[in-house]
């Protein structure tokens, strides 16, 4: 029987920097794609179209008080120029087996929001950035792999981009 792999520890880096006793949460970007229903002639019900990624990918982290080298990164000129790491220990509790998964982003901050702020109370910090890269890796393994920019989508191991780059002489 297997059960459930629970995060037991997580880890944030920006730009190379750990926020271990900082990280407060994250919320990691959603993998969505674009779906538009067609029904044909002929079609019993409608099929869906997939038309390639979805929304952004954006990353929520928050933090327990002000991040100073996190304001400084904020109107960076690039859409890549901060680098954003998620290091998460998951437990399997039936097996006591730990798997690692990194998720690696680039991008750009969009929103600093450091909620109400009153003495003798613990603040929020909480940074809100968009995404032209993500890598996912479990136990070493590279599970997706999106880099909107290079016109980049792995999946599982099948780049379901390269025949489009092929087809427009960017391969």
């Amino acid at each position: 029987m297997s059960f459930p792999r629970k995060l037991k520890q997580m880890m944030m880096y920006v730009d190379g920097v750990g926020y271990a006793a900082d990280t407060e949460s994250v919320t990691l970007p959603k993998l969505e794609r674009k779906l538009e229903k067609w029904r044909g002639g002929g079609l019993a019900r409608p099929a869906n179209f997939d038309l390639g990624g979805g929304d952004d990918l954006t990353v929520e982290h928050s933090y327990g008080g002000p991040v100073r080298a996190l304001i400084r990164q904020f109107g960076a000129p690039g859409m890549s120029d901060v680098q954003i790491r998620f290091a998460g220990s998951y437990q399997d509790d039936s097996t006591g087996q730990i798997h690692t998964c990194i998720i690696t982003m680039r991008g750009r901050h969009q929103e600093i929001d450091r909620g109400e702020q009153k003495v003798g109370e613990a603040g929020s910090f909480k940074v809100k950035s968009e995404c032209v890269y993500y890598k996912e890796e479990w136990d070493g393994v590279t599970d997706v792999e999106i880099d909107v920019l290079g016109m980049i989508e792995i999946v599982g191991g099948v780049d379901l981009m390269a025949g489009h780059r092929d087809a427009l002489g960017l391969a």
